[in-house]
């Protein structure tokens, strides 16, 4: 049958153009790059909702009335490039208490609930890489990632919107511009590669380059199966200053994975209960999990003793089993760095032997030395081992994630050492600070907090505290000096460190540096760092311990630590009759020598010869504030004097 050909109108190529425009922009996906952010990473922000919350405050307009937030961060990645471990700057400003966050994690480790009333970075925990429209084929599922927050505000009552200050790109290498408003609820900004920065990709196949820190840990993947994977991870401490004792490692598991075996380490608490009563035994229903070590979310590990080096079930693999210390690469290289394996078993739907993540969350702290903040994993190159065999060739991890944690300083942490000054011209010693390293709050009801240290006697520096309130008052009556009433309280510090001015002379001086141990425990493998400025250009020699001059940060600090066979710093003991006879710190001491030949200008007596700063173990002791009275010219001046009053008196008994 023949079939007519339908007829249009004149104006149908007109319309049939139109709607084919019109259907093509219907079938485009919704990843084009808007005209506003081509070629760079699209962040957008928008407060979705807001409810006021218990305790309900009057009148309505309170400040510190409290409401609950809901809110969704979006990063698209529209470049060329793809973007590895991305991370967003959220400069919340309204005293924001962060909830929960899908999708993301807080980049400096934090746990939730966090404030982040000062903004925080957010990085990716199950996306941790976007990539490009190019490398997908426009799959706007593996381009963005989208992070739905929920947290408490205070003090902006709808219908007005918290929106915070900024949000930009933390990614090195690239610049955000145009943060554009719209509405009152949606901000967006558009970041793009800085053509004057380059990336720090460098890898071929995209990795991020190993970063430095005081600590760094590495995750290294050994092998995988279907349900479960064995990973090593090693600890290695790079800070100079610094040092671990009795390490703890945590992590945050993501996806229910649970310990199952481990060599070198141990969880702290052995405990299997969150797996039994939880989906890991409704999933692998035929596991024997009485030997499962640790089903926590958060685990923390810590170190075997020395005994267990060379134990066939829980040792046998290099940096094991040091009893949790962990050195200053300054010290011993070798004895820098601990290592222990784990298998882990995975839960659905990260079964799959290719499935593979770390953990996050990571913390790890001492109890010795500074506190330490850690940041996200970021996945780098595959770690390379040495052949088990003796070959040359090496061995691959199967994946590699890096962790770096760095030493924070915090004003309410107190100091474990001090550092007392003295000098040859003057007989009085500069003690430690009034509660340098702390006093309890019941501390004002014996002594005071807030008196300044009194001088010393010399002798005084020999016994404990409370037993120094004997020489304090002779030697006040010797001095005419008034005490106050009550005295001040102690340093309370474990460690004291006194500075020794021991001779000037034209062409060169000298110092003796004397460690008193006032804690109940040896101190084994110490060291100590001295920072002295102008004075470090003219050193010579230390006598009695071994002395070095690092090279970093400015070439000024001089780096001691005890020699063989005298690296205990040992206890506090009794005197030799403990019952009339007060208790006798353990002490090491040695001379440090100078010449003025490379500092002719240096004043020695006058503040060049003291240090600047003092570390012991890692941790900066608290220093005095003031030196020992500069009184050479003052001696001097009054010899000559007593001289001349001597001779006029030789005069005028001659005369007469």
């Amino acid at each position: 049958m023949k079939m007519s050909t339908p007829s249009f109108p004149s104006s149908t190529p007109a319309l049939l153009s139109a709607l084919a425009i019109f259907s093509l922009f219907c079938y485009l996906p919704t990843t084009i790059a808007q005209p506003s952010c081509n070629d760079g990473v699209l962040i957008t922000y928008n407060h979705d909702t807001a409810e006021r919350i218990a305790p309900f405050l009057f009148p309505l307009n309170r400040f510190d009335q409290p409401y609950r937030f809901n809110s969704t961060l979006t990063v698209l990645n529209n470049g060329l490039k793809e973007l590895k471990n991305w991370r967003v700057f959220v400069g919340f400003e309204h005293g924001e208490l962060l909830v929960s966050a899908t999708n993301a994690v807080l980049a400096n480790a934090a746990f939730l609930p966090a404030n982040v009333s000062g903004g925080a970075v957010l990085s990716g925990s199950s996306v941790t890489d976007l990539k490009t429209a190019i490398q997908t084929a426009g799959d706007i599922d593996q381009m963005q990632v989208v992070v739905e927050l929920l947290g408490t505000e205070f003090g902006v009552a709808p219908p007005d919107v918290p929106l915070p200050g900024n949000i930009t790109l933390a990614n090195d290498g690239y610049l955000c511009q145009n943060l554009t408003i719209t509405g009152n609820n949606t901000m967006t900004t558009c970041c793009t590669p800085d053509a004057n920065t380059k990336t720090n990709i460098t890898s071929e196949q995209g990795f991020s380059p190993l970063e430095t820190g005081d600590v760094t840990i590495m995750y290294d993947v050994l092998s995988t199966n279907d349900p479960n994977y064995w990973a090593q991870v090693t600890i290695s401490n790079h800070n100079p200053f610094g040092r671990l004792d009795n390490w703890n490692l945590s992590w945050e598991w993501m996806q229910g994975e649970f310990i199952n075996s481990m060599r070198g380490a141990l969880p702290q608490i052995i405990d299997a209960g969150d797996c039994i009563f939880g989906r890991q035994a409704q999933y692998y229903k035929q596991f024997d999990f009485s030997k499962v070590l640790s089903c926590a979310t958060r685990p923390t590990i810590i170190d075997l003793p020395l005994s267990k080096a060379n134990d066939s079930e829980l040792g046998l693999i290099p940096f094991c089993c040091r009893n949790g210390s962990i050195l200053s690469s300054e010290i011993d290289p070798e004895r820098s760095k601990s290592l222990f394996r784990l298998e882990v078993y995975k839960m659905p739907p990260d079964i799959n032997k290719t499935e593979l993540a770390p953990p996050l969350n990571w913390r790890i702290n001492s109890t010795v030395g500074p506190d330490y903040q850690c940041g996200q994993p970021v996945r780098v190159a595959p770690s390379l081992f040495p052949d088990a065999s003796g070959l040359s060739s090496q061995t691959a991890a199967l994946a590699t994630w890096q962790v770096v944690c760095n030493a924070t300083v915090t004003t309410t942490k107190k100091s474990t050492c001090c550092v007392t000054f003295s000098s040859f011209f003057n007989d009085s010693i500069v003690p430690c600070n009034t509660c340098a390293c702390g006093c309890s709050a019941s501390a004002g009801d014996t002594c005071s907090a807030t008196e300044p240290a009194v001088l010393l006697p010399a002798e005084a520096q020999l016994v404990p505290f409370h037993n120094r309130t004997k020489f304090i008052k002779e030697f006040a009556d010797i001095k005419n000096r008034k005490l106050p009433n009550p005295l001040p309280c102690p340093d309370n510090c474990g460690v004291s460190i006194n500075w020794h001015l021991v001779s000037d002379f034209k062409k060169g001086w000298t110092s003796r540096v004397t460690l008193f141990n006032w804690g109940e425990t040896d101190i084994v493998d110490w060291f100590a760092s001295v920072e002295l400025g102008r004075a470090m250009p003219g050193y010579e020699k230390v006598y009695s311990m071994d002395g070095r001059v690092l090279s970093f940060p400015n070439n000024d600090t001089l780096f001691l630590q005890g020699l063989p066979g005298l690296n205990y710093l040992i206890a506090e003991r009794n005197g030799s009759n403990p019952r009339k006879d007060p208790p006798v710190p353990g002490s090491q001491q040695t001379v440090i020598s100078f010449t003025k030949k490379q500092t002719p200008s240096i004043q020695v007596a006058r503040g060049d010869g003291f240090p600047t700063k003092v570390y012991f173990n890692g941790e900066e002791c608290s220093l005095p504030t003031m030196l020992p009275s500069n009184a050479p010219r003052e001696i001097a001046a009054s010899l000559v004097l007593s001289s001349f009053l001597s001779l006029i008196l030789v005069f005028i008994f001659v005369w007469k």
